[in-house]
């Protein structure tokens, strides 16, 4: 257990996570040339929510939603070409001529990857969830009662009681 969240760690994973943040975005959009993609981004975005929730900043929600979501849009990329006779998972490239950044280029597969990021950040969403992560942190609260014997011992001989 974390003994207390400290101000210090809670400043760093909030300074951290906007840089974070750029790089998901960046290893994602730049996964299909280069190495990264959904899973790679999907992966990041876990890592900084797991941060985010051991450091005591956020709690893990709607991982059902995420996994629903990103399964979705998946599946429909993934059988979508079969609808005009192409092969499963084809991918559909557009590209279109931008006053600053000139021609830009993208496809069927980015969505594909949204749907990737979905069902990773869902999982662990999941997991933090199921193995109650909150319940790490400890926000300065001491217990009530003694939680060892040890201690028990040392409360009883400060009171003058037998143990």
């Amino acid at each position: 257990m974390i003994s207390r969240t400290s101000p210090i760690v809670s400043l760093a994973v909030r300074a951290v996570t906007p840089i974070a943040l750029l790089v998901a975005a960046y290893v994602l959009f730049a996964g299909h040339n280069q190495p990264g993609g959904g899973f790679a981004a999907g992966l990041m975005l876990g890592a900084i929510i797991v941060l985010r929730t051991v450091a005591g900043l956020q709690q893990p929600r709607h991982a059902t939603w995420w996994m629903a979501v990103g399964g979705v849009i998946a599946g429909l990329v993934a059988i979508g070409p079969l609808l005009w006779g192409e092969p499963l998972l084809d991918q559909v490239v557009v590209t279109w001529d931008v006053p600053v950044l000139g021609t830009v280029k993208s496809g069927s597969a980015l969505l594909f990857d949204l749907g990737v990021v979905g069902l990773v950040v869902g999982l662990v969403l999941a997991l933090l969830d199921g193995l109650d992560a909150t319940a790490l942190v400890d926000r300065g609260r001491r217990p009530a009662v003694a939680d060892s014997p040890v201690d028990r011992a040392a409360t009883a001989d400060d009171q003058g009681t037998p143990t």
